[in-house]
């Protein structure tokens, strides 16, 4: 693959050719990284979160036991059917299909009190990835927390999960976020970021 982003069409056609092509629903470093996302956030209740390439749903059907309302996200609309079967009958789940970061959703600003992208940004060329930043920071609320989720193995994505990590903690770096969390598991990196200078 080049630089520039993975179109729809690439994950229309790896979500065609199988109804789960990473394993969310059934490998050991899935579950793994699913406990230990949602152990940062335990005990805090969400009014209106956000996540950014839920895929299948995996992860969203987990979250939305958190949330108030949940707008969950994915470019690939094979992959939304599967989510909206998976969170069918879980109150407040929303799903919307657009390619990040031009066909953001269309939300107020400071909006959202949470933010997770979990493994998606190495899908976007370093330019998306700052741009995508830019897009939440508009919505996210001056107290709400940022989780990033990046696989930190081999890829031929247009930046690996570290570098992507690293583009979009500096563009909120520069907005006065400060990074709350971060650690590198075995296989992917966890980061969060909060408590931007206005909001202390």
């Amino acid at each position: 693959m080049s630089g520039a982003s993975w179109p729809r069409a690439v994950f229309e056609r790896i979500h065609a050719a199988s109804s789960d092509p990473w394993g969310v629903g059934s490998r050991p470093y899935e579950r793994d990284k699913y406990r230990h996302t949602l152990a940062l956030l335990a005990g805090r209740r969400f009014h209106h979160a956000l996540e950014l390439g839920c895929s299948i749903g995996a992860m969203t059907a987990r979250l939305a036991r958190q949330c108030d309302h949940l707008l969950a996200v994915d470019v690939a609309e094979s992959a939304l059917a599967q989510a909206r079967r998976r969170c069918a009958g879980l109150a407040g789940v929303t799903f919307y299909r657009g390619q990040l970061p031009d066909a953001f959703p269309d939300l107020p600003e400071a909006s959202c009190d949470l933010i997770i992208i979990s493994e998606m940004l190495y899908f976007l060329s370093r330019a998306d990835i700052a741009r995508l930043a830019s897009h939440c920071l508009r919505v996210r609320q001056a107290d709400a927390p940022i989780v990033l989720v990046n696989w930190t193995g081999p890829t031929d994505t247009p930046c690996d999960g570290n570098e992507a990590a690293r583009h979009f903690i500096a563009t909120c770096l520069a907005a006065g976020l400060l990074v709350t969390h971060a650690r590198h598991y075995a296989h992917y990196r966890l980061d969060m970021l909060g408590a931007d200078c206005k909001s202390r």
